[in-house]
C-alpha cells in the first residue's frame, strides 16, 4: 500500500525533491573477530566469534553548488554509544579532519544489537583491548568515506515517496504473570508501519543511491548470537543493491522506541535475513510506484470514451534547491537517579551478570548528565529541498515521527534515532506510571518526548513552504 499524501497541487502530483550536487560512498567498518561484543545482559559469552555480514559506513553528501559547504549524513552499522567521551572522540576527529561544520554532520547508527561494544571503559573485559584501536580506525574510515562521497558529487535529484512495511510490531507487552511490561511482541499493540524511501538519480537519469528511513529495532539477533551482524539491514541492502542495481542503499533508523520484529531474540541469521528481505521488497515496491525521475503527474484534460476519462501525463517538474541546516538544544527534565557513589556501592556487592550490566549502563548515563535536574540535548534539523531530516541522540517512540508527519503532509519527514550520541529512551508521558524498561532505563523525565515533538514542529513551521 502506497501513501499518496505527498502532493503539490500547484504542479500536479509530484514527489518532494531536492536538486543539487549529491555524492554517495561506502566503506567497510567490520571489527575484528574476538572484539568485546556483549550487548545483552542475558548473554553468557563476551566476544564475537565470527561474521554474519560485514558492517558498513555509507555516506551521502549534499551541496547546493560547488561553492557552498557540504552537508553530510553517514549511516553506520553500529549499535549505540555508552559514553559521551567515546562518541566525541570519534565525531570531533571527523569534524576536524573534514572541515564540516557541526550543524552539517549527522552520524546515524542503524542500531544493530549484534555489533561491537564501543566503550573504551570495557578495555579490561575479554576482547576489550580491541575496542580503542577499533574506534581509532573507525573515525579514519568515516573521514575517508565522507571524502569519497564529496569527490563523487554530481548533479542529482533526490525524490521521496512514502510506502508501508509490516515488519515493525509493537513491543510493549504486558506481562501476563506480573504487574509489569515485557519488551517483546504485543499482538494487540499499534505499530507505525510507515516507510520513507528516497531515490537519488543523476540528471542524466541514472539511479545512484537509495535512502531508506524505517523504524524497527534490529533485535532479531540476541543473547545467543555470537556473530557480528548488521541484523536485517544487511539483507535489505542486498535486495536493493543487487536485485534493483539501484546504487548504495543508506538505511536510517527511525523513531523505533516501541517497535521491533514480532519474531526476534534468536541466533538464527536466516531470520534476520528474512526480515531484511521483507523490508527490501517493500522498498522496491515503493520505488516502482514513483514517477519517472524529474517528472510529476499533471492533469491533461478530459477524454471522452466509453466513460469520461481524466487524462494525466508525466511532465517535467522542477525540484527545490533549498538546503538549510540547524542544530538546536532542547531542554529535558531528568528523573531522580542514584548518585555515582551509590551505583558504585551496588556494583561492589553485586555478582549477578545481568544486574551488573544494568548498573554499569546507568553509571555511564549518570556520569554524562551529572546531578542536574535538567539537561540540554542537541537536535539536528535539516531542510533539503522538500524533505526535513530530524536527527537526535536518543530512542524516541514513534510518536515523534507520526506527529510531525501528520503536521507536514506535503513534505518528506525523515526522523532518526541514535544520531551523534546516545543517552536513553523517550517514551510517551502516559507510560511513566508503568513498570516498563524504557521508563526505568531513561534519565529523562515525563513529558520529554512531547516537548521534543512540539519543539521540532515549531522549528519546522518557520522553514516549511
Amino acid at each position: 500500500m502506497i501513501d499518496d499524501r505527498l502532493e503539490r497541487p500547484d504542479s500536479g502530483v509530484a514527489h518532494p525533491a531536492f536538486e543539487g550536487l549529491i555524492g554517495v560512498a561506502r566503506t567497510d567498518i567490520t571489527p575484528p573477530v574476538g572484539i568485546y561484543a556483549r550487548n545483552w545482559g542475558a548473554a553468557t559469552h563476551d566476544v564475537a566469534q565470527g561474521i554474519h555480514r560485514p558492517l558498513t559506513a555509507t555516506a551521502v553528501s549534499f551541496r547546493t553548488s560547488a561553492e557552498e559547504p557540504a552537508t553530510v549524513l553517514v549511516s553506520l552499522d553500529l549499535g549505540w554509544w555508552r559514553s559521551y567521551r567515546d562518541e566525541w572522540f570519534v565525531r570531533h576527529y571527523v569534524l576536524e579532519n573534514t572541515g564540516i561544520a557541526s550543524n552539517r554532520l549527522m552520524l546515524s547508527f542503524t542500531h544493530t544489537h549484534a555489533g561491537p561494544v564501543l566503550s573504551v571503559a570495557d578495555g579490561e573485559k575479554p576482547g576489550g583491548e580491541l575496542i580503542e584501536p577499533y574506534l581509532v580506525q573507525l573515525r579514519q574510515n568515516i573521514v575517508e568515506v565522507i571524502k569519497a562521497a564529496q569527490d563523487g558529487e554530481e548533479g542529482c535529484a533526490l525524490e521521496w515517496r512514502y510506502g508501508k512495511c509490516g515488519l515493525a510490531k509493537n513491543r510493549d507487552f504486558k506481562d501476563p504473570d506480573a504487574a509489569r511490561y515485557l519488551c517483546g511482541y504485543n499482538p494487540k499493540g499499534e505499530a507505525d508501519d510507515t516507510l520513507l524511501v528516497g531515490r537519488i538519480t543523476t540528471l542524466a537519469g541514472k539511479q545512484s543511491g537509495v535512502i531508506v528511513n524505517y523504524a524497527c529495532h534490529p533485535t532479531t539477533l540476541a543473547w545467543d548470537n555470537r556473530l557480528i551482524s548488521p541484523d536485517f539491514v544487511g539483507a535489505l541492502r542486498d535486495v536493493i543493491e543487487h536485485d534493483a542495481a539501484a546504487g548504495p542503499c543508506l538505511f536510517l533508523q527511525g523513531a523505533s522506541g516501541e517497535l521491533a520484529p514480532a519474531y526476534q531474540y534468536t541466533d538464527d541469521v536466516r531470520i534476520a535475513d528474512a526480515h531484511g528481505r521483507e523490508l527490501g521488497y517493500a522498498v522496491l515496491s515503493t520505488l516502482s510506484g514513483m514517477n519517472l525521475p524529474g517528472k510529476a503527474l499533471h492533469f491533461n484534460g478530459a477524454i471522452e470514451s466509453g466513460a469520461p476519462l481524466a487524462k494525466w501525463n508525466q511532465v517535467p517538474s522542477s525540484a527545490p534547491t533549498e538546503l538549510n541546516c540547524h542544530q538546536i538544544d532542547v531542554e529535558f527534565p531528568l528523573q531522580e537517579m542514584p548518585s555515582i557513589a551509590a551505583i558504585d556501592a551496588l556494583l561492589r556487592s553485586c555478582t549477578d551478570r545481568v544486574t551488573v550490566e544494568r548498573l554499569n549502563r546507568k553509571r555511564l548515563i549518570r556520569e554524562a548528565l551529572g546531578q542536574r535536574s535538567s539537561t540540554h540535548v542537541p537536535v539536528w534539523i535539516w531542510q533539503i529541498g522538500g524533505a526535513f531530516f530530524i536527527g537526535h541522540p536518543n530512542e524516541a517512540y514513534s510518536e515523534l515521527q507520526s506527529e510531525i508527519r501528520a503536521k507536514f503532509p506535503n513534505h518528506a519527514i525523515c526522523v532518526m534515532n541514535v544520531v551523534n550520541g546516545h543517552f536513553g529512551y523517550l517514551p510517551p508521558r502516559n507510560l511513566y506510571s508503568e513498570d516498563i524498561y524504557p521508563v526505568w532505563q531513561t534519565p529523562f523525565g515525563a513529558g520529554s518526548l512531547e516537548h521534543l515533538v512540539e519543539t521540532c514542529i515549531h522549528r519546522l513551521e518557520t522553514l516549511a513552504i
